[in-house]
This record gives C-alpha cells, structure tokens and sequence, in this order.
C-alpha cells in the first residue's frame, strides 16, 4: 500500500498556525543568538518552534513572546493545548510533550 511521511517542517507549520492564534501570544522568538541571525538571512515562517519526531513520538519545544501583563502560566497552558489539539487533529498522531518557553514580555499597542 506505500508509507506516509510527515516532515517536521509539516508539523512546525501546523504548530506555527496554532500559536499565532493563541490569546496573549505576541510572537515567536528564537531559541538562542545563532537562530535570530539565522532568521534575520533566511525568513523561517516556523521561526520559533522546534520538532522532534521519531519512532511515532512527536516532541515539539516553542519559543515565543507574550503580551505584558497576562497570566503566564495561563497563556503557556493554553498554547500547549491549542498545538496539542491541531497537531493531533490533523495527524492523528499523539503528541508526546510540548515544552513553552518565554522568551519575553512586550507591551502591545492597543492598536494605535
């Protein structure tokens, strides 16, 4: 019958789509220096989350900035569950672990 192959680049977009998505999430940020200029030369448009996927288990790490004066905690929950929820609705593939990391808070504009 063939195999189905799903790319961790596949799964970071749909990763990526969930977050921008989420209540009190501003952007994604990178991991460390080395990923910033990476991005700045190449614009990455799953800048921010990082996939591992073997053996059927899918990790997924997220690094994004979000809005001052949210609860973190909430907003980190809430952004675990929405990924978790699209990835598997779309996969049909149990994600194993999503890992959020703050990498910063900004104030947005209001829309002004």
């Amino acid at each position: 019958m063939g195999e189905v192959e799903i790319s961790k680049q596949a799964i970071a977009t749909i990763a990526f789509q969930a977050v921008q998505r989420s209540y009190g999430v501003v952007g994604l940020a990178s991991k460390n220096i080395a990923d910033e200029v990476a991005n700045a030369i190449v614009k990455d448009p799953t800048h921010g989350i990082d996939v591992d996927y073997k053996n059927n288990q899918i990790n997924i790490d997220i690094y994004v900035i979000i809005e001052y004066g949210t609860r973190i905690k909430s907003v980190a929950a809430s952004v675990a569950n929405t990924v978790r929820y699209q990835v598997e609705n779309s996969l049909g593939i149990p994600v194993n672990e999503i890992n959020i990391h703050v990498q910063g808070l900004r104030i947005s504009n209001g829309g002004d």
